[in-house]
């Protein structure tokens, strides 16, 4: 029987050699398993009537918001007059009747419509013709039923050029009315 002992007492030592003089790593024992989680419950129905509520509240305070910028656009939108004249242009006329339209969607509305003139010409004769320019303009409101008593003019003949030059085309742009809202300008109503 020695001779398997010895065998054995080899192959123990061959096997120690082999792992370097230590002992075996020991597996780390297994971990108990946990418990199935119970499945999230099912997300409830969500009322996103206010949410739309509120996306449609937004996009209709954009719109009346762009409503009134294109609304003040045209109230300020000026006019033009031909050489020495004070006679409403027909290109003209489209822009005063949109300004009417929007006066009578806007009963408190009231503006003021200031003539002006080129440098060509004495001062008072171009304050005159400033003057005859912008109460041509507010004729013509009148004649589409603006009340009198809701506009009201000025004249700066040529002392407030839009365009400083000194050709045909400066002067062309000087020869104008201007409109400025004096009363009634918050919360416009376009016209329908």
């Amino acid at each position: 029987m020695r001779a398997p002992s010895l065998l054995m007492l080899l192959s123990a030592a061959a096997f120690a050699v082999a792992c370097g003089g230590k002992a075996a790593p020991e597996e780390p024992a297994p971990q108990p398993a946990e418990p199935a989680a119970e499945p999230a419950p099912a997300p409830a129905p969500v009322d996103d009537s206010a949410e739309r509520e509120r996306l449609e509240k937004e996009r209709m305070a954009r719109e009346a918001a762009e409503k009134n910028r294109t609304v003040s656009a045209d109230l300020a939108a000026m006019i033009n007059f031909d050489y020495d004249q004070a006679v409403v242009r027909q290109a003209d006329q489209a822009t005063l009747d949109r300004k009417a339209a929007i006066m009578a969607a806007n009963p408190s509305l009231k503006i003021r419509i200031a003539g002006h003139a080129d440098e060509r010409g004495s001062d008072e004769y171009n304050l005159a013709l400033g003057n005859r320019r912008a109460a041509a303009a507010k004729r013509y409101l009148e004649n589409k039923g603006v009340d009198a008593s809701r506009i009201d003019v000025v004249s700066y003949g040529e002392e407030r050029p839009l365009n400083p030059g000194n050709d045909e085309t400066a002067f062309a742009q000087n020869r104008r009315d201007e409109f400025e809202v004096t009363a009634g300008g918050n919360n416009l109503t376009a016209p329908q």
